[in-house]
């Protein structure tokens, strides 16, 4: 089985893989089948022990096997935590994580002047965008940041945009407010609200739903109307329903990307030994401005 990990600033999304059925080769390193996932909170100030009682309970709770665990690759944009993830996967599971960093093949061309700038999880779910969905594509991945991806017709990660998250707007309107109470975010019935707390409900959803459609609609002249539209993140299908641009919303992009990466660093290489052997072995593609991971 394959563990894959996307490390968020609020959460920490965890995924187990497994071959199909029909692949019963040994050697295989193809993992396709989803067999569970969990959302938990990222916690900086967390143990080695604490994360490995977390993530063992877990595979017991859905009576997986830990030993059956045979990757892990790890996308994370909180550096303090990637330690003590390591020291986790080495000590509860015996296996080195494959972490996406410069040096890791990816396949996709980075555009941006200085790619290393690129956050692991923005270019996992590109990849993960542009082999389900073909280009010219742009991801929004909603997390405590909302990111907006770009991928060129031919695989390029072409850049993007970084918005405050929903979240966090509505954290900043709660703490500097002395009398407006915290709320859901929810689509309310009407845009007129007739209560504080509809008001309030209105103006989160159908603010920062303006602000993502109108991001899309200059990004759409830029790349062209027949761009494909993919939302991600915790309130992917919140956002997306309303959205004029959004066509589809997977929540497992990221999880899906980090398998898709494992793969293309496995079988390239010979005879398929361990991730960690050779995981920054591969160079960076020529030209000033582009680099392929």
């Amino acid at each position: 089985m394959l563990l894959v990990l996307d490390v968020g600033n609020t959460n920490t999304v965890l995924g187990v893989f497994a071959k199909a059925a029909s692949d019963s080769r040994a050697e295989s390193q193809r993992y396709e089948l989803l067999v569970a996932n969990w959302r938990v909170a990222t916690i900086a100030t967390q143990t080695v022990d604490e994360y490995g009682v977390l993530f063992r309970n877990l595979f017991a709770m859905d009576k997986i096997e830990v030993k059956g665990v045979r990757g892990i690759i790890i996308s994370s944009v909180v550096p303090p935590v990637d330690s003590t993830l390591r020291q986790v996967c080495e000590r509860y599971f015996n296996t080195k994580p494959l972490f996406i960093e410069p040096g890791v093949k990816t396949g996709m061309p980075v555009l941006y002047e200085n790619p290393s700038e690129v956050g692991a999880d923005r270019i996992v779910n590109s990849v993960a965008a542009f082999e389900k969905f073909g280009g010219p594509c742009i991801v929004v991945d909603f997390g405590t940041a909302t990111t907006f991806d770009c991928v060129s017709a031919k695989g390029e990660y072409q850049g993007g945009v970084i918005c405050p998250g929903i979240g966090i707007s509505a954290d900043a309107l709660f703490q500097k407010t002395a009398r407006l109470p915290r709320v859901a975010i929810r689509k309310p019935a009407r845009v007129v609200g007739t209560t504080t707390v509809g008001s309030l409900q209105s103006g989160l959803y159908y603010g920062y739903l303006g602000l993502v459609d109108g991001i899309l609609e200059r990004l759409l002249e830029e790349m062209g109307q027949e761009t494909t539209v993919v939302a991600t993140g915790g309130l992917a299908a919140l956002i997306g329903k309303g959205s004029k641009y959004i066509k589809h919303v997977d929540d497992l992009l990221t999880l899906d990307g980090l398998r898709l990466i494992w793969e293309r660093n496995t079988e390239a290489r010979a005879g398929h030994e361990g991730p960690s052997a050779n995981a920054s072995s591969a160079s960076p593609a020529p030209g000033r401005k582009s680099r392929t991971r």
